[in-house]
């Protein structure tokens, strides 16, 4: 039997690990986008979704670079998760050495650090509203490095370069990928 995408078992195992609401908004956010993403290029929603959702599944209780996604993968491995989830969530964090030879990994590396940059940008807004926040905003709150600083931009514009698109409409795609997700980030679609 082969194995599928399962959004409660993954559901379950993520929220084992992850208690911190910020970290759980975080795997919410990832999901939401990587689900929409793969509706756009005709993959599978169910599959980009799990891979969304368990990408930092383990940092709450591996934070350091010698052990997130590590530990992470040895769990997925443990659970019997395919090699291309867990090569895909390995490559998110470029230290690892993982490359991202796939469209869902490639995907998961744009829009992981882009989702929670768009989410701080919706929270600083008056009415916290996704659908009020102008590009022209997301670009100048990008050059300031005291905003969201803990995002990194480089990884962002990498991201965006090695799926082949524009920032700008990398941008418009996670902002309209989380609006279905807004309440649960505590931001207005």
């Amino acid at each position: 039997m082969t194995w599928q995408p399962d959004r409660s078992s993954a559901w379950e195992l993520f929220s084992r690990f992850t208690t911190e609401p910020h970290l759980v908004k975080h795997g919410l956010a990832v999901e939401a986008a990587m689900r929409y993403m793969a509706k756009k290029h005709g993959e599978d929603e169910e599959l980009w979704a799990v891979v969304g959702l368990l990408h930092d599944f383990d940092y709450e209780k591996y934070p350091t670079a010698e052990e997130h996604p590590f530990k992470g993968a040895e769990i997925l491995k443990e659970e019997g998760y395919p090699e291309h989830v867990i090569a895909a969530i390995m490559g998110h964090a470029p230290y690892t050495g993982v490359p991202r030879d796939t469209i869902m990994a490639q995907t998961l590396f744009a829009v992981d650090e882009l989702s929670g940059f768009i989410i701080a940008c919706a929270l600083v807004r008056p009415d916290k509203a996704l659908s009020e926040l102008k590009l022209k905003s997301i670009r100048k709150r990008m050059k300031s490095s005291a905003f969201a600083r803990g995002v990194n931009r480089d990884d962002i514009r990498q991201g965006a370069e090695e799926l082949g698109v524009e920032l700008d409409d990398l941008c418009l795609d996670v902002i309209e990928a989380l609006k279905p997700v807004a309440g649960q980030l505590g931001i207005n679609p």
